[in-house]
């Protein structure tokens, strides 16, 4: 019996050393998402779509024979944590490349720990004109940042009937940038900009804002902030009475849930999202996105966050052929490589264009977008 326990330990020991050993040739990938705090749902389906990306790698066999492994944290809708998990990825974990941060404020905030350590980040979700304008050579975006969604959006314009629109966003980079390029775009196009308003990423209570737009003489009110706060705003919209077309940007509303949360007060609001599983035989790719949505729910995910797990989803696999590329799990050369990627992917097919001071461009994805209705509890194509 004593010679028994002495073996068990010691194939005990041996697999712990195995497992060790797996561990260390694993390739990290750093991923920086708010997982507390007011984001904390779109984070979370953001690191859902990366783990699943990641099964689908190492099922494949992994990266130049190595398995990639996910190194998560939580920068707690919190751009100072931002930072901070930035440099704890690089410094602590070793990462050679990472991806995050959600927010553009999230991402602004952690953008000088690339630079400082010259360690390159894959940009999922922020979508502020800052990020890319800044001369920062190891940003690089597959998210549309606003003057790109503005843009977009002009084709929509006939069906909208815009004469006059008022803008309430999050009173942060994402929502003052919007804001900015949106007002640009369309008074290009004639269409007169009336009220903006601001409200704080956590507040709850809308109702003076709301209750100043309602007053005024706009027919549009285009929306830019998160699901959560999203959907008290469309319950306060509903309660004031308001019925003015209301537009949502930025690809991050999850329909689906404000359906479930917001009920009939999601009715007839129309949302801009850049990918549409709704619709899939749509999509760039449809045999990748049926793939990735019945993996999605394989995996007892909710359906609602299909519109934003892609991103965590797309970004991984754009990293994945970026240190294919590379031929080495090295942040210079990994950066280098993300200029000579052709990656087909949920949104489209992901490359890469300079934007910024020249010499120290960042890399920009042109990314694709769709405009949705909610009707009666159901989403159509908007137009349609």
């Amino acid at each position: 019996m004593v010679k028994s326990a002495r073996l068990t330990a010691l194939t005990a020991s041996l697999l712990l050393a195995v497992s060790s050993l797996a561990y260390a040739d694993a390739i990290k990938i750093g991923v920086n998402q708010p997982l507390t705090g007011p984001f904390a749902a779109s984070g979370t389906y953001i690191v859902d779509g990366a783990k699943l990306a990641v099964e689908e790698i190492n099922a494949n066999g992994g990266v130049l024979g190595e398995k990639l492994e996910l190194v998560i944290e939580d920068n707690k809708s919190n751009p100072t944590e931002a930072a901070a998990v930035a440099e704890k990825l690089i410094v602590s974990d070793k990462v050679p490349v990472m991806m995050g941060a959600w927010g553009s404020s999230l991402t602004l905030a952690a953008m000088p720990k690339l630079m400082q350590y010259q360690v390159p980040m894959l940009v999922e979700t922020s979508s502020s004109s800052k990020i890319t304008k800044q001369g920062n050579p190891y940003v690089f975006r597959i998210s549309p940042p606003s003057w790109v969604e503005a843009e977009l959006f002009k084709k929509y314009l006939p069906q909208l009937n815009i004469k006059k629109v008022d803008f309430l966003a999050i009173n942060n980079d994402w929502g003052i940038g919007t804001v900015k390029d949106f007002s640009e775009a369309l008074g290009k196009e004639g269409i007169s900009v009336g009220l903006t308003e601001m409200m704080d990423q956590g507040a709850q209570d809308l109702s003076a804002q709301l209750s100043k737009i309602k007053a005024s003489d706009s027919d549009t009110i285009i929306v830019t902030t998160a699901v959560e706060q999203l959907t008290l705003l469309l319950k306060q919209a509903a309660a004031l009475g308001i019925t003015k077309q209301i537009v949502t940007t930025g690809g991050s509303q999850n329909p689906d849930q404000l359906i479930d949360q917001a009920g009939a007060a999601a009715n007839n609001t129309q949302h801009m999202v850049f990918f549409a599983p709704w619709f899939p035989e749509k999509t760039a790719h449809p045999e990748q996105a049926k793939a990735f949505i019945e993996a999605w729910m394989k995996a007892g995910h909710n359906k609602a966050g299909l519109t934003e797990s892609y991103r965590g989803y797309d970004g991984i696999q754009v990293i994945k052929a970026a240190i294919e590329k590379a031929g080495k799990a090295e942040p210079e050369a990994i950066k280098d490589a993300f200029w000579q990627v052709e990656v087909p992917a949920l949104n489209g097919t992901v490359t890469f264009t300079k934007d910024g001071p020249e010499g120290r461009e960042s890399g920009q994805y042109m990314t694709n977008g769709t405009l949705i209705k909610i009707v009666d509890g159901k989403i159509e194509p908007a137009g349609s």
